[in-house]
């Protein structure tokens, strides 16, 4: 006759207060899961599809650069590529798809083919927000800006806004602004040639993360 081992009352406490306690840890494991937030894309989110348009881009310009170089466009490069870089930043704080990339106007898509049909070779579709902005508006929020290695007097490119638009760009890290012309079209929302961004620029760097950037004609 076989003898059962019978628990006393104090194991008994500790054992249901073990079991107590691994599921609660299993449950609140569950639940972080579940939580967890999910990766937003340029489908779900503007501010995703903003910054996947940025991206793609800047890859696109890159990509013109390497196919067609000149004396200015390896400096050209390294600079778009801090651009991309610092843009993918930015993709990971938002919770957006690091790397998701994008080329033209996010709503490209949905515009009738006659329409996309009447944009100027060369030059991408106007983006929201763009050479509709009253004077004076700030435009491009959170852009962060560069130098395209060009030389000649204080001007710009753009991708948003047309020849003959003017825009004040401030470096919120230094107080600088200047106030250029667009004459050409770039992958940026503003893009400033060498004499423009060393009015702005602070020594040694070649991207501005703080930017104020305003349409003022």
């Amino acid at each position: 006759m076989s003898r059962r081992r019978k628990l006393g009352t104090k194991k008994k406490i500790a054992l249901l207060a073990c079991a107590a306690t691994m599921a609660g840890g299993g449950a609140f494991a569950l639940a972080a899961t579940s939580n967890a937030a999910p990766v937003q894309n340029a489908a779900t989110s503007t501010v995703c599809q903003g910054l996947a348009t940025a991206l793609g881009n800047n890859q696109k310009f890159i990509e013109g650069q390497r196919a067609a170089p000149d004396a200015q466009s390896e400096a050209r490069i390294a600079n778009r590529e801090a651009v991309i870089a610092e843009i993918e930043r930015k993709q990971e704080a938002s919770g957006c798809e690091v790397g998701e990339s994008a080329q033209g106007s996010p709503t490209a898509a949905a515009q009738p083919p006659t329409q996309a049909a009447t944009e100027p070779a060369g030059q991408p579709p106007a983006q929201a927000g763009g050479d509709a902005a009253a004077a004076g508006e700030q435009v491009c929020a959170g852009s962060t800006v560069t130098l395209s290695g060009e030389d000649g007097a204080p001007a710009a490119s753009s991708n948003q806004f047309p020849a003959g638009t003017k825009l004040k760009v401030t470096n919120l890290d230094n107080d600088k602004s200047t106030t250029v012309e667009v004459t050409s079209v770039s992958g940026s929302c503003v893009l400033l040639n060498n004499a423009a961004f060393e009015q702005v620029r602070e020594s040694g760097k070649f991207l501005i993360r703080r930017a104020l950037i305003e349409k003022v004609g």
